[in-house]
């Protein structure tokens, strides 16, 4: 006899019909699955909801309606964006007959001034009319001031997005104002952590000040310790943003080449400098959003750029008939360029927004990038030149750096494993639970070996500071004997090559002394990682262990602390504490149980005791090889520690 549905399905009382099927309402989606609209819920999804309400006072500002933007980080852990716009519409919404147009927007998923032929916006950046919604349903707490016609309205949201009372009157508006004043508390249940990092919100503020053209950006934190107050405007926009980037490197020229270019429905600026280094950085954006895997924008003028500049080397006799043409990474070596495009309508693949997918987009900027550019090669040989003979020199980089790599395979084919003899190598054969200790010099290298788990943990000793990739071909580069070593050790190839499914160890972890010097070796073994073996910072294979750089005794317990801080917050709490600090300059001068118990025993520390997402590293260190802010470049490893994946004592 068959059996009946219910009871294959899961059970005699299991069912499913009609009334099994939940409905979602109102902002009820965005709390069940935020990973959907912001990304994540760890650090890169909290600062997302500044964003969002930033995007919209920029939309404003780019509608031609605000000029001044001010970011305040709240002593009470909120934030509160205020514009100096046309302030949100007030009146009551014709579909939803008893909610005002504000509350519609922060209430109704895909409601905003951003959708149809009407004139709230011709171009915006704002997620797709979800924006200001979504903040509200992660929040605690939401509180929307709006200065309009006269009149100053006010309402307030809790408990995720539920409205108190309907948007009131309560005064007039001060002076006359408008614009609209939007506060909120992230939400804890939600979020991972709910503290914002004032350098993540000054840098994407400063890059919105230099998007918008003569828009007046403020910041201040209110918080105890907070950010000194900031505020950012720049007359030429872009151009300006090109000699900031620039600004930690040696410009090629001191001139930035500029040009825009306006369509019916579309327009481009370009903005490009050109610096002794060996990698391109290339920002791109739309309509005020940062496109960080690029799209048609990006793609448009990399064709471009290669097309015009083999076409005027060819005129110029530069390249000859029998020469081939420079390939698009010749030209980009050294480049920094800053790509943004306005436009009706964009197509963003992603909810967040990281690529940019209108075709027309692409060939606009082509069109543009081959006129202007072409232009300002003929008005500026002097530049232009110069720029042709970094390529050449790239190109013949390039084919050397060919051969240095295949000369590295066969030698690599020829020892059998390649790995190198001074890996202390774990027995373990698994990558899952193989542990890699980049560690500075043989002493080091031999109290990690003595502390060290000979399953599960290999032992890399290398001596002094590595090679500076930033400043290297990679043809020199791989003629370097540690460089050479950690290629073998980690044993996935390099660059294009790099296969990160043939990595030997999945925690691939740097420990170097707790000073200046061993921040240094920090930055440069984490900058050969980003340069060369990206996919391995991207994955979160890359750790960074933090040894202390003192210990002290309480009673017969040995306490270590990590730095300077860490000793003045304990002094604090042991105002009476008699005994000795040891300062623990190097590792070399730890015994193999100090060491042990401060950064190799997993029983000792939380690998991931700082919970931070696996792409924070990659976001950091961009930030500091693309040199967007000199101080943070200096003091990366040193203060940073919530922003990185630190294994931590």
């Amino acid at each position: 006899m068959a059996q009946k549905k219910d009871q294959v399905d899961g059970g005699a009382n299991s069912s499913y019909d009609a009334g099994d099927i939940t409905v979602l309402e109102g902002l009820d989606p965005v709390r069940k699955r935020p990973g959907m609209y912001i990304g994540s819920t760890g650090p890169t999804g909290l600062h997302h909801l500044v964003w969002e309400i930033v995007d919209n006072a920029v939309d404003e500002a780019m509608a031609g309606h605000c000029d001044l933007i001010q970011v305040t980080l709240l002593a009470d852990g909120g934030v509160r964006v205020i514009d100096n716009g046309r302030g949100i519409p007030t009146g009551i919404h014709p579909k939803y007959k008893d909610k005002s147009a504000a509350e519609v927007v922060y209430t109704v998923l895909h409601a905003g001034g951003k959708f149809g032929e009407g004139g709230g916006y011709k171009v915006s950046g704002g997620l797709h009319g979800v924006g200001s919604s979504v903040v509200n349903a992660l929040s605690t707490r939401l509180v929307l001031e709006i200065d309009r016609d006269g009149d100053h309205h006010a309402m307030e949201f809790i408990d995720g997005g539920k409205p108190t009372g309907k948007l009131t009157v309560t005064g007039s508006a001060p002076r006359g104002r408008t614009g609209t004043t939007v506060a909120f508390w992230p939400d804890p249940a939600i979020f991972e952590e709910i503290e914002f990092r004032a350098q993540t919100v000054v840098e994407r503020l400063q890059v919105m000040a230099f998007l918008n053209k003569g828009l007046e950006i403020r910041f201040d934190d209110e918080r105890e310790d907070g950010k000194a107050s900031q505020t950012f405007k720049y007359k030429d926009g872009i151009v300006d943003y090109a000699r900031h980037l620039n600004a930690s490197k040696e410009a090629l020229f001191r001139k930035v080449c500029s040009f825009e270019q306006k369509e019916e429905t579309m327009e481009v600026e370009v903005a490009l400098q050109w610096n002794t280094g060996f990698y391109d950085s290339i920002h791109s954006f739309a309509n005020g959003i940062s496109t960080i895997d690029g799209g048609m924008h990006e793609e448009g003028f990399k064709k471009s750029l290669t097309n015009v500049v083999n076409k005027y080397a060819r005129a110029k006799g530069t390249l000859k008939e029998k020469d081939d043409n420079l390939q698009g990474e010749d030209i980009r070596e050294g480049l920094t360029a800053i790509i943004s495009v306005r436009l009706q309508d964009p197509q963003f693949e992603g909810q967040t927004k990281g690529k940019l997918g209108n075709v027309p987009v692409r060939s606009m900027v082509e069109r543009a990038t081959n006129e202007k550019l072409a232009e300002w090669f003929e008005e500026n040989p002097r530049e232009a030149n110069q720029i042709l003979q970094k390529g050449m020199l790239a190109a013949r980089a390039r084919l050397a750096a060919r051969s240095a790599r295949d000369l590295t395979r066969r030698k690599s084919a020829l020892d059998g494993a390649g790995l190198p003899g001074k890996l202390v190598d774990c027995s373990s054969k698994e990558p899952r639970e193989s542990e890699l200790f980049i560690v500075e010099g043989n002493s080091a290298g031999g109290s990690a070996k003595d502390a060290r788990n000979p399953r599960t943990q290999a032992i890399l000793p290398i001596r002094g500071k590595i090679l500076n990739v930033e400043r290297a071909r990679i043809d020199k580069m791989l003629k370097n004997t540690e460089i050479q070593a950690l290629i073998s050790a980690i044993g996935a190839g390099l660059a294009e090559d790099f296969d990160v499914a043939k990595i030997r160890y999945h925690k691939v972890i740097i420990l170097a002394d707790a000073d200046v010097d061993g921040s240094h070796i920090r930055t440069l073994l984490l900058t050969f990682f980003f340069r060369q073996m990206k996919p391995l910072v991207e994955g979160g294979f890359v750790y960074v262990a933090q040894p202390p750089l003192y210990s002290t005794l309480v009673g017969k317990e040995k306490i270590y602390l990590k730095d300077d801080s860490a000793k003045a917050a304990f002094l604090v709490d042991h105002p009476n504490h008699k005994a000795e600090f040891q300062r623990l300059k190097g590792l070399g001068e730890m015994d193999f149980a100090e060491l042990r118990d401060t950064t190799m025993d997993p029983g000792q520390r939380s690998l991931l005791q700082v919970a931070v997402e696996q792409a924070a590293i990659a976001d950091e260190v961009t930030s500091v090889l693309m040199g967007e802010d000199v101080e943070l470049r200096r003091n990366f490893i040193q203060t940073n520690a919530k922003d990185v994946r630190f294994l931590d004592i």
